[in-house]
């Protein structure tokens, strides 16, 4: 697995499409992945420090997870088919192994970025995927 850092956020009013560019922290490829708008807002209000009254849906999931004794670790972007993305929250729960759970990256990302988890992406994803400038 490669340890990737949300390098930015790229907006395309004209094709209406949201990409979150994750960029290997020990390299120099990136990794674009096209996202929802909800979920482009969802990290754009984490990476500003806004702290919203209420929870909202990643700030919720997070603290199911940690009101249950568990913690993510980290994410991994595993597999990628059909042009999509598909990646795993690995969670930990007092020393009991971990637990993989499906989730689509973005909302991976959302989560990780909450939690101060590392990101990882699978190599083959990544040596598919992967593009040298952004």
């Amino acid at each position: 697995m490669i340890e990737l850092v949300l390098n930015k956020i790229k907006i395309d009013e004209n094709r209406s499409e949201q990409v979150i560019v994750l960029k290997e922290r020990e390299g120099s490829r990136f990794l674009p992945v096209v996202i929802g708008i909800a979920e482009v807002n969802a990290i754009k209000l984490k990476l500003s420090g806004i702290e919203p009254p209420r929870p909202l849906t990643h700030d919720l999931l997070l603290g199911v997870i940690e009101e249950l004794g568990a913690k993510l670790r980290e994410i991994h972007i595993d597999k990628l088919e059909n042009n999509t993305f598909y990646a795993k929250l690995v969670i930990t729960r007092n020393g009991s192994g971990e637990t993989k759970i499906d989730a689509r990256p973005s909302d991976s990302v959302a989560l990780a970025l909450r939690a101060g988890a590392p990101i990882y992406v699978a190599e083959e994803v990544m040596d598919e995927a992967g593009v040298s400038e952004f």
